[in-house]
């Protein structure tokens, strides 16, 4: 199987972080592309999309193929014994990928079509294993796509109409950068969203855990007195730099209490950061296991009874993120 020989965890977390796609598949192809010899790579389908590595233990991805313009993908002649040959035909060129046997040919092929077609295929040779696999990947695709189509357009702002009284005050947010500010909850962006509409008054932004579990999100209630209050919410990606809000021009900060400080002063001090009793605030900050920072965790999953009560559902966390850049200009 061509996921045999995965890459060395290290390696796969740094690659992560410079791709910010989802791994759905690996191994080693032959690659022939126009104008250019056949060469093997450690491939990676991340999303839609194809990164050439020219080792297993190389961090910086040498190239990339887009698969979501292909047309057709089909067999190509076979004139050695073990060798397959498969044919991607894109919008602007014609991609030749070969494998060693054919069964990884087959399942390099039920893998991208999965993903630009947003369907299993059930024409192609799998194992049953195999099919589970394609679905389970379908519907991270699924979800992935759902959170690139916002219905609010990229550059949108934070509404100004509403007049601030008198000059704001900065809030008290700590500037360790391991420390977690007291807005931070262990919820979804459906609830984070509900929280912020049945409790107006406890405050209008939520720090929360993003999609992925790995990274984090802002939620925030849109301040307005001249028409219903908008629900936003905005990815903020953990690096090796701090953290990065994602915006038309991305907004690097050192700490978390940095990126709700940002909102806040952005905002002339519309937005405040949320405080209720009905959700305990004492947040486990990370502890340190060798060279690993664990992630920081809320207890107010130990309320889940609590928020059953007042209306807040189970969701699963995968489909749920739909995000909006602001402040284009910073």
């Amino acid at each position: 199987m061509a996921t045999l020989e995965p890459a060395p965890r290290r390696i796969y977390q740094q690659r992560s972080k410079l791709t910010s796609l989802p791994l759905y598949y690996e191994g080693f192809l032959w690659i022939k592309r126009p104008r250019s010899k056949e060469a093997k790579y450690w491939t990676e389908l991340r999303g839609t999309k194809l990164f050439l590595y020219s080792d297993k233990k190389q961090e910086k991805y040498t190239d990339s193929i887009e698969l979501r313009n292909m047309s057709n993908i089909t067999d190509g002649p076979s004139n050695q014994k073990q060798w397959a040959e498969v044919i991607l035909t894109l919008d602007k060129e014609e991609v030749i990928i070969r494998t060693e046997i054919a069964e990884d040919a087959e399942e390099w092929k039920g893998f991208i079509l999965t993903v630009v077609e947003q369907s299993v295929p059930g024409w192609l040779t799998l194992l049953p294993g195999q099919l589970i696999r394609l679905k389970e990947i379908l519907e991270k695709e699924t979800a992935r796509r759902a959170e690139e189509k916002s219905p609010v357009s990229p550059s949108s702002r934070l509404s100004v109409d509403m007049p601030v009284s008198g000059p704001y005050e900065d809030c008290d947010i700590p500037n360790d950068p391991n420390e977690m500010p007291l807005c931070f909850y262990d919820v979804t962006r459906s609830e984070a969203a509900e929280m912020l509409t049945k409790n107006e008054g406890n405050g209008n932004l939520i720090l929360r855990p993003g999609a992925d579990s790995k990274n984090y999100a802002v939620t925030i209630r849109e301040p307005s007195e001249h028409s219903r209050s908008q629900v936003k919410h905005y990815r903020v990606l953990k690096t090796d730099r701090g953290f990065t809000i994602e915006l038309d021009k991305p907004v690097i900060l050192n700490s978390l209490g940095d990126v709700v400080n940002h909102f806040i002063t952005e905002t002339r001090g519309k937005l405040k950061p949320y405080h209720s009793n009905l959700y305990e605030t004492n947040i486990d900050c990370g502890v340190q296991v060798g060279t690993k920072k664990t992630s920081p965790q809320s207890n107010v999953r130990n309320l889940v009874n609590q928020l059953s009560i007042d209306g807040f559902g189970p969701t699963q966390r995968g489909w749920e993120n739909a995000y909006v850049n602001v402040f284009p200009g910073n």
